[in-house]
């Protein structure tokens, strides 16, 4: 009863720090929403439009907008589509130019301008884009063709063009899902198991500050003078860091399910990964309290290994953006592998015999931390 005890005054402790309370219960799920708003699937990206509404211009931008994925919005002039694109507004931006119509027509370089911000959404709307304006080409092709060799008027060959693109032969790809397979990521997921990755560590560090406290006071020796053994202070102050650190974890598991339909995979799995990694942020904040003697020190030195660690181990950023040399450094860190577990149970609907290595790999750090934070911890406070 006496861990018990103790586990409980250092939860109430991290939990009557209001500061410390915003971190916890709020600040991580304003993350998961930017992160989802910014990045997340299920959404439909808008494509600003400055062109005439005419001609060669308007079957352009009808191409456009028969493209299911893309909601088109047209804008005055490029000045006004420019400031959609940089708040945020539009995803990317298609300038037609005036003389569009008039080049085409004549066999004329026509340059279509493109505007987006450098992110992976606004690449992939490029080549969407192109794709749109191959097909035109293709038709304004055959239509000069057939105005120069059968003297047909071009607007009729190229509506004819049209018509006999629009009626051949179509490539068509069947998409089957296999029995295993998972549905699609929803917009917040691979953001929420970022975020419990980084917010779990970073917890369990930053409570490492109430553990330097608690020795530099005297209160674990002040235990030890009562009949209580050095054996339940240590697995006292295990638990409380091991509570904490599951109290951030069922938080955002919880919230993120019920508030933004996070679906976190196969249920007993999910829990063993995040157990195991509770116990490896546990096994570092035990740890750096034991090392450290100052607790201001132990705040900023937590928050700069959490937030660092997690830059590095792909909480921040998504690990396949990583170069080969920077992925395999990566998987240096806990979170790397606690990625890779995530991402096997939420992208491909693993379970738990798919990331029994992930596992593995956790339950070793958790065993090597705890071990040597047990040791600091009997050693700073019996000495």
């Amino acid at each position: 009863m006496k861990p018990l005890a103790i586990a409980g005054v250092n939860l109430r402790r991290v939990l009557r720090d209001r500061t410390g309370l915003f971190f916890i219960v709020v600040f991580p799920f304003l993350i998961i929403m930017a992160i989802g708003a910014a990045f997340g699937g299920g959404f439909t990206p808008t494509v600003g439009v400055v062109a005439a509404d005419r001609g060669l211009s308007g079957d352009l931008v009808a191409r456009l907008e028969s493209i299911d994925a893309l909601e088109v919005r047209r804008y005055d002039d490029e000045a006004a589509l420019v400031l959609a694109v940089e708040r945020g507004q539009a995803e990317a931006g298609v300038v037609v130019p005036a003389d569009y119509d008039r080049l085409a027509r004549s066999a004329g370089s026509a340059g279509v301008g493109f505007i987006a911000r450098p992110t992976g959404v606004g690449q992939q709307l490029r080549v969407t884009l192109t794709g749109a304006l191959d097909e035109q080409v293709a038709v304004l092709r055959a239509a000069r063709a057939a105005a120069d060799i059968g003297g047909e008027d071009f607007d009729g060959a190229f509506q004819r063009a049209s018509s006999l693109a629009s009626q051949g032969p179509q490539v068509v790809v069947d998409v089957t899902a296999g029995e295993d397979s998972s549905s699609p990521l929803g917009r917040f997921d691979f953001g929420a198991a970022q975020q419990l990755i980084l917010f779990v560590f970073v917890a369990s560090l930053s409570a490492s500050a109430t553990l330097v406290e608690s020795r530099r006071l005297g209160v674990s020796r002040r235990m030890l003078a009562s009949p209580t053994s050095v054996r339940s202070v240590l697995l006292g102050e295990g638990l409380g860091r091991f509570g904490i650190a599951m109290f951030q974890a069922l938080l955002i598991v919880g919230v993120s399910a019920l508030l933004l339909g996070v679906r976190w995979g196969d249920p007993l799995a999910a829990s063993v990964l995040v157990v195991l990694f509770c116990l490896v942020g546990t096994g570092a904040g035990m740890l750096l309290g034991a090392i450290l003697s100052n607790a201001d020190q132990a705040g900023s030195m937590g928050a700069f290994l959490g937030l660092g660690l997690a830059a590095l181990g792909g909480s921040m950023v998504p690990l396949e953006v990583f170069p080969d040399t920077m992925r395999t450094i990566a998987h240096m860190t806990p979170h790397a592998w606690a990625m890779d577990g995530f991402s096997e149970l939420l992208a491909r609907g693993g379970g738990l015999a798919d990331i029994r290595l992930e596992l593995l790999v956790l339950a070793s750090y958790a065993v090597v931390l705890l071990a040597a934070a047990t040791a600091g911890l009997r050693r700073s406070i019996t000495r």
